[in-house]
């Protein structure tokens, strides 16, 4: 499989705008249980600009949730991961998990499919947060929140995994072998250096190539597959990202759930398994006004 390259960069020297604020409370229902793709929004005037207006661009889902910013699950069965350092649970208790945090009402637009948001394509690697959201901000997107992506991968039924409440490779691109890569060449400005290794490294799938791999919303390789960035809910000052997060896991065994995430790493931080996807703010969400807020 050809590897796709663009957007390839050990510092991404895209400009960024700053990064958006969390995305206001809403009134909306708790689970919006027929999220599916929605149409383009209209740009109809005169009497066809009463016709009702899609929430999300195509190809993206509109999720609307009361997500629970910390839960606890029963782990039913794990195992230790030595060079990572992790606990790894592999099943989990088929129960509904305790809300040990705060509620949060969450309403947004998330794409369905990684970065490009195309069945079948191969996102780019190698991409930094700054590159990440550069790449969002040019199709008039944003980062995921770290919440916003738990909650599109937990679904309307709170679940550990995309799927189900068990870990296995059947369904989603996890658990793969190793293989050492060689840092001088992934870093490589050199195109015919850096290239054939980023090729005999990947072991990917394309997006949407585990078609078991979805989450009760329909957003498809939400663990596994590739890392993502996403724009931390909270700044973490004694942590290297700070403000970013890695959400995901990529496809070695590491952790591929929905809750776990990864902030060690700054951002500037490029590998050959971190990729990104975006979001989006509903079209009926009225954009945030520090001057309307400061009113209040």
């Amino acid at each position: 499989m050809a590897l796709a390259l663009a957007g390839l960069s050990a510092c991404g020297g895209a400009q960024v705008p700053a990064p958006p604020p969390p995305p206001p409370s809403t009134a909306a229902p708790a689970v919006d249980a027929g999220a599916t793709d929605a149409a383009p929004i209209s740009s109809a005037t005169g009497a066809e600009a009463a016709a009702p207006v899609a929430k999300c661009p195509d190809g993206m889902v509109h999720v609307v949730k009361d997500f629970c910013t910390k839960v606890e699950r029963t782990c039913l069965q794990s195992t230790y991961d030595k060079p990572n350092h992790l606990h790894i649970c592999r099943r989990f208790k088929q129960a509904p998990p305790k809300c040990i945090g705060q509620h949060e009402k969450l309403d947004f637009c998330i794409d369905r499919y990684e970065y490009p948001n195309k069945k079948g394509a191969h996102p780019p690697v190698m991409i930094d947060w700054y590159t990440a959201a550069g790449l969002c901000a040019a199709e008039g997107k944003r980062l995921c929140y770290e919440s916003e992506w738990t909650a599109a991968c937990e679904g309307p039924k709170d679940l550990p995994f995309p799927a189900g409440y068990e870990r296995t490779k059947k369904i989603c691109n996890i658990d793969n072998r190793w293989i050492k890569p060689s840092l001088a060449k992934i870093y490589s400005e050199k195109p015919a250096v850096r290239d054939p290794e980023l090729k005999r490294l990947d072991e990917s799938v394309p997006s949407g190539g585990k078609p078991e791999c979805v989450s009760g919303y329909g957003v498809y390789d939400m663990t596994g597959n590739f890392d993502e960035w996403t724009l931390a809910d909270h700044d973490r000052p004694k942590e290297h990202a700070v403000f970013a997060a890695l959400k995901g896991g990529a496809w070695g065994h590491v952790r591929n759930a929905c809750r776990p995430v990864t902030t060690s790493h700054y951002p500037t931080f490029s590998y050959y398994f971190v990729s990104t996807r975006c979001c989006k703010d509903p079209a009926s969400m009225k954009p945030f006004s520090p001057d309307a807020a400061a009113a209040k």
